[in-house]
Parts: structure tokens; sequence; C-alpha cells
């Protein structure tokens, strides 16, 4: 059984530039780290490798030092690497963004099960893994909230749909994204990392994704763009009322 679990890096940091012509995060030069959610998707696929044996992979897109994102991965227990990178990549919208990862796991043999974050950080948009879903044509459960069972041919999940639980069978292939708390992460071991210091990376360009629409991805292949992006201004207003409580009520 194969499992792939998605992961991206994400600012360390609220102070981010925006570049005002393509409206996309100037990420050179910042401090990193891994999309806080993915980390309950890494928790859930190592849960499941025990009971099932699964081998799990990571995939990422992103320049080349994305691959610390997928070091971090190993070093929480994961075994394979795969990097999405190239220029061409640069810019896309989460259509694009969808499009492309779902491009990448095609090259990975056998998938079983993807496991996403329930959003990123830098995007909450929690669009992208419904969408790879869509352009691989697998059935998937969002807002997962506790793994109730796990075997060789299916999961049985429980889902928040905001007004009601509910519970559900889905059989793999599929996908799956997992909301905060579904189980508590494992901090980084740095035994783990010294032991996977050599596990495979596997990059993967543009011209590398056999299936791949070049006119799909990228800034040219994103449908939407972002016409700004600003810091919302703050205008606190405080009337302090003295007196009995029923009149300052009134």
């Amino acid at each position: 059984m194969n499992i792939v679990v998605c992961v991206k890096q994400v600012p360390a940091t609220q102070k981010v530039e925006v570049d005002p012509v393509t409206g996309v995060l100037k990420r050179d030069g910042i401090e990193t780290k891994m999309n806080p959610y993915d980390l309950y998707a890494m928790e859930t696929a190592l849960q499941i490798r025990k009971k099932t044996g699964a081998k799990i992979h990571v995939i990422t897109m992103g320049p080349p030092a994305a691959k610390a994102v997928l070091q971090e991965a190993f070093a929480l227990g994961a075994d394979e690497g795969w990097l999405l990178t190239d220029r061409k990549f640069a810019g896309a919208d989460v259509l694009a963004t969808s499009y492309t990862i779902a491009s990448g796991i095609r090259q990975i043999d056998h998938v079983d099960l993807i496991l996403c974050g329930k959003q990123t950080t830098d995007g909450d948009t929690a669009q992208v893994g419904p969408e790879m879903a869509e352009v691989l044509g697998i059935p998937h459960i969002s807002w997962v909230t506790e793994l109730i069972d796990a075997d060789d041919q299916a999961l049985i999940v429980k889902q928040d749909l905001t007004e009601v639980e509910a519970v559900a069978r889905i059989p793999y292939p599929c996908l799956i994204t997992v909301e905060k708390g579904i189980f508590q992460p494992n901090l980084p071991s740095y035994k783990r990392a010294k032991e996977a210091a050599d596990n495979p990376i596997h990059t993967l360009s543009a011209a590398q994704c056999r299936t791949l629409d070049p006119s799909r991805i990228g800034l040219s292949g994103s449908p939407t763009q972002v016409e700004r992006i600003f810091t919302p201004t703050h205008d606190v207003k405080t009337l302090r009322r003295v007196g009995p409580e029923a009149e300052s009520a009134a």
C-alpha cells in the first residue's frame, strides 16, 4: 500500500511582502516551516502505516529549497520524497497548483491514499485537496476529524459537517483532508532524521511529468489572478458608559 502526503513550505512569519505586479508572495530570504496542518496529515499517515504497513511518500511543489520540508517529513517518519520544481510552475493559483501536484502524483506507482492538511496558512483556501481528487478522478472526503478504522481496502472516517457529524467508509484509491486535532503530531526525531538522511528525493520538472498539459500550469495556466493584497487598517474606538447597568444597556 502506498500513501502520499501533500506538504507545503510556508512562511514562518506574517511579515511577508507581495509582488505588486503578480500579486504572489515574495518567498526569497524569509524563514520557512512545514505548513502546520500538514503535520496532522503526516501523523494520520503514520497511524495508518501501523495498521497496514504502508509506504509513506511526501510530495511538495516549490523551489529547490523546498527539499527542506521533505527532509522535515523524513524526520517525522516518511519514507520517500517528491519535489515538483520548475520556473514554469511559478505563480500558480489553486487550480493550477492542484493540477500540477496531481500530475506529480501520477508519477508514483499504485497510489492508494492521498492525505492533505485541511488548508495552508499562507493561502487558507482549503481547495487544493478536493481539486486534486477531481483531477485524478477519485473519491474524496474533506474535514475529517477522526480515523475510525483503516485496512488494506478502505478507510472509515468521521467528517465534520458543521451542523452534524457523518461517518463514512471510503475505498481506495481516495483522498482525504484532515482537521487539526485528528491526532497529536509527534515532534521531528533527530534519530529518524539521521537514519533518513539518504532517503530518496525525486525531483520532477514540467518536462518530466509525462501527463502534464503545459497550458494548465503556472501563472499563465491560472484562471484567477490576485489584483491586490494589503494589510487591513485597524480603527479601534472604545465607548465607555458609566452608570446603572440597566441604563447603560438601554
